[in-house]
């Protein structure tokens, strides 16, 4: 009898301290999502009134009235496609051969510590070695095939990690099945185990590029300019982006560009939440075609 008191006492105290923590993550779940949205909120007030057509398709301008944003945007939108024309194929192709094909290898293993090494370091790093391999070694330049080259290595670890994940929750019978079939290793993957990881790959892929279209500091380092006076038209451009047009503004004393920063803020949350909107968009709509 008295043992299951005990047991019985020990359960409730697990309940108990499961509850606890439950209620704990809750809190501070909606601690973080309270200081989000006074952060919007406020970021709203300032800046909502600013926004129009003529602040979207308009140039910058010495006169904050007349400053509008369709070259940061512009310029925002081409660096984050060239940037995933770099950085998906030769991140998915990447974690495919260490996941695949090279997992018992001492040089996968290599590469695999150096990777998840890379996904640690700080952008600043990353803004530096492309100042010194594409503008100056390479010969790019202030364009945006450098900058966008520079965020490509930014979010390579982070495509090559998500795409390993997104390979790893494959069922193996899919594979085992596949070989029983016939198929060759190559066959296996391209028409069986991507197919069923290109929801993963493809969110991982988003969420690297929201991350990228964010960055500032590697921008800076490589020499993106501030004030730029039309939208870029080709890679070899020089251009800028919201992240720093926003701080141009920012930096600014008078009280009418710092509306228009927080105006900014808002376009650059705008951009964000659509691109993760799409993320969700593409996964639901894979994982339905799986189904």
């Amino acid at each position: 009898m008295s043992g299951t008191l005990a047991g019985g006492g020990a359960a409730a105290r697990r309940r108990l301290l499961d509850l606890t923590f439950q209620a704990l993550a809750l809190a501070i779940l909606f601690l973080a999502l309270a200081a989000l949205g006074a952060l919007v909120a406020d970021v709203w007030a300032d800046g909502a009134s600013r926004l129009s057509w003529d602040f979207l398709t308009g140039f910058p301008s010495r006169r904050a009235e007349n400053a509008g944003i369709w070259h940061a945007l512009t310029g925002s939108i081409f660096v984050i496609l060239v940037t995933g024309a770099l950085a998906v194929p030769v991140g998915v192709g990447a974690a495919i051969y260490l996941e695949e094909y090279g997992t018992r290898s001492l040089s996968a293993r290599i590469i695999e510590i150096n990777i998840t090494n890379l996904a640690a370091v700080p952008s600043i790093i990353y803004g530096l070695l492309g100042l010194g391999l594409f503008v100056r070694m390479l010969g790019m330049g202030r364009s945006v095939l450098a900058g966008a080259s520079t965020l490509a290595l930014l979010v390579l670890p982070v495509v090559i990690l998500s795409t390993r994940e997104a390979l790893r929750a494959v069922p193996p019978s899919i594979r085992e099945g596949s070989y029983a079939l016939g198929a060759t290793k190559w066959q296996t993957i391209w028409y069986q185990v991507l197919p069923v990881a290109l929801p993963g790959i493809l969110t991982g892929t988003i969420l690297a590029l929201s991350r990228a279209i964010g960055e500032t500091a590697p921008l800076l380092t490589i020499g993106a300019l501030t004030f730029v006076a039309f939208a870029p038209d080709s890679i070899w451009s020089p251009f800028t982006v919201l992240p720093i047009q926003i701080f141009n503004w920012v930096s600014r004393p008078q009280a009418e560009f710092q509306v228009n920063a927080a105006a900014g803020i808002l376009v650059l949350l705008a951009l964000l939440l659509t691109m993760n909107a799409a993320a969700i968009w593409l996964r639901d709509r894979y994982q339905k075609k799986l189904t």
